[in-house]
């Protein structure tokens, strides 16, 4: 059965309430899970560290939770390669992981075919990619405007990175200000489903995006190893993000995790993935990472930081500093050390050209790394739609060409959210308002009411956008708009 010290079992906000048990076998050695949580986390609840062995014999686990890596990949039932941060658990299930000594010596099971069962497509005027904050408050502006659509997610229940944060919001009261990250992902889907407009489809891959020739777009879906086709009119893109990775010697090791696979584990399993952690990056994702931690009874040994300066808000830092855990800028990590999981951490002061010095090194023991690093848009569906695809450094990276409307190059294609670039929950709450607009008026024309609607929402996010902790985003949207010019 899951082991005590691996169970949360008292949190200043949350509550686990007891769920199914079911008995699994990893291995062959019978365990116990919690029915519907994910694979991965029922592995690291009953204390397995290593997952799998490479073919050079580099151990392996889990890492970014929501399945954009591939470090969780096991054989399960049979089916090679399953992204078990991702499966769900189930009564009986077999999971098996193979030695190097193996991969020559015993093929791959053949992988479980998807099945096709019948025609099962599905037509729509619209179609949103991901329920996390944007994706939800496109479903919901649409819905008050009357207008059925598709909301289409990979996981069991919508909210996205809402889902693990329990930290109260800053801003106004409408972009739901001194509410918890999570509660605001309650209010928002038990609006949704009042208004009666929004069709989930859940738990639900989207694994390719064409065009239509007749127009429109079309999209493979994979739910239950089923096969799924939508036809949709117009489509906004609101995947999100996925973590930053960051290059240090041994950075593969098991106990290394990105900060959002760390809440998932905390917050929505209530699972503690460790004792002693370090953590990369002063920004204010790896500060309120911090302060959860010490919630659930992980000692923080130290946050490092690269730059000179802090990169979150002040106030979080101070409440970190005040509980005695050290801020080191101007310090990376150098290594970490172990043989099949982390034991340990080497990390180095750095000069202005951000290169180590010599000799000023510190060893830190701890079970934990936890890389709070920055985000990265997720952007493959629209460079495959022909989107034409800028780099913004200061927005994270690639992501399509957007206007104000955040309408992309290819017509009918909106995004919304971190896709677009890497910004706040707050101001993925109000771009997707402003995408669900435009997508309504790409429709059904201009209307007055949503004219209006966009216009405010346009006004919040400038407002926002004004904060001196943004003033990076400022200068990356400067960029964008000068990219029109080669478009």
């Amino acid at each position: 059965m899951p082991k005590d010290s691996y169970l949360i079992r008292n949190h200043p906000i949350l509550s686990f309430p007891e769920k199914e048990r079911v008995k699994f076998y990893f291995e062959g050695k019978e365990m116990e899970g919690f029915l519907g949580e994910p694979i991965a986390c029922a592995l690291i609840a009953n204390g397995i560290k290593v997952f799998k062995w490479t073919k050079k014999g580099r151990p392996r686990s889990f890492f970014c939770a929501v399945g954009k890596c591939s470090s969780c990949l096991l054989t399960v039932d049979g089916r090679p390669n399953v992204m078990t941060c991702m499966e769900r658990l189930r009564e009986g299930m077999s999971i098996e992981r193979r030695e190097p000594s193996l991969w020559k010596e015993e093929p791959s099971p053949q992988a479980k075919g998807i099945k096709e069962e019948g025609k099962r497509i599905y037509k729509t005027d619209l179609a949103i990619i991901g329920a996390g904050p944007a994706g939800l408050s496109s479903a919901l502006t649409l819905a008050q405007l009357g207008l059925e659509h598709i909301l289409i997610d990979d996981n069991p229940k919508p909210g996205g990175q809402l889902l693990k944060q329990t930290h109260k919001f800053f801003g106004s009261k409408e972009l739901f200000c001194g509410i918890r990250g999570f509660k605001i992902a309650e209010i928002l889907t038990e609006e949704i489903t009042r208004w009666k407009k929004t069709n989930y489809l859940l738990s639900a891959s989207v694994i390719g995006v064409y065009k239509n020739p007749n127009g429109g777009f079309d999209l493979a879906v994979v739910q239950d190893d089923k096969l799924l086709k939508i036809k949709t009119r117009v489509l906004i893109g609101a995947l999100g993000a996925q973590e930053n990775f960051l290059l240090f010697e041994n950075n593969d090791l098991p106990g290394i995790y990105g900060a959002g696979a760390v809440q998932t584990l905390m917050h929505l399993y209530g699972i503690k993935p460790g004792e002693r952690a370090l953590i990369v990056g002063s920004g204010n994702v790896g500060l309120i990472v911090a302060y959860q931690m010490l919630q659930v009874g992980i000692e923080v040994v130290a946050i490092i930081e690269a730059m000179p300066e802090i990169g979150g808000y002040h106030c979080h830092a101070a409440k970190i500093r005040r509980l005695g855990v050290p801020i080191l800028l101007s310090h990376t990590i150098k290594r970490a050390n172990g043989k099949d999981f982390v034991e340990s951490a080497v990390v180095v002061r750095v000069d202005k050209n951000l290169k180590p010095i010599k000799g000023t090194e510190k060893r830190f023991n701890c079970d934990l790394i936890c890389l709070a690093v920055g985000f990265t848009p997720l952007s493959d569906i629209f460079a495959s739609l022909d989107c034409e695809m800028v780099y913004i450094p200061e927005l994270g990276g690639y992501l399509p060409y957007h206007d104000e409307d955040l309408q992309t190059s290819c017509p009918g294609v909106f995004v919304a959210g971190d896709a677009g670039g890497i910004e706040e929950a707050s101001t993925a709450i109000l771009k997707g308002k402003i995408a669900a607009c435009s997508a309504y008026e790409y429709l059904l024309g201009k209307k007055k009411e949503v004219s209006l609607i966009k216009r405010e929402a346009k006004r919040r996010l400038h407002e926002l956008r004004t904060s001196p902790f943004l003033k990076k985003i400022e200068i990356g949207l400067n960029r964008l708009w000068k990219a029109q010019e080669g478009i």
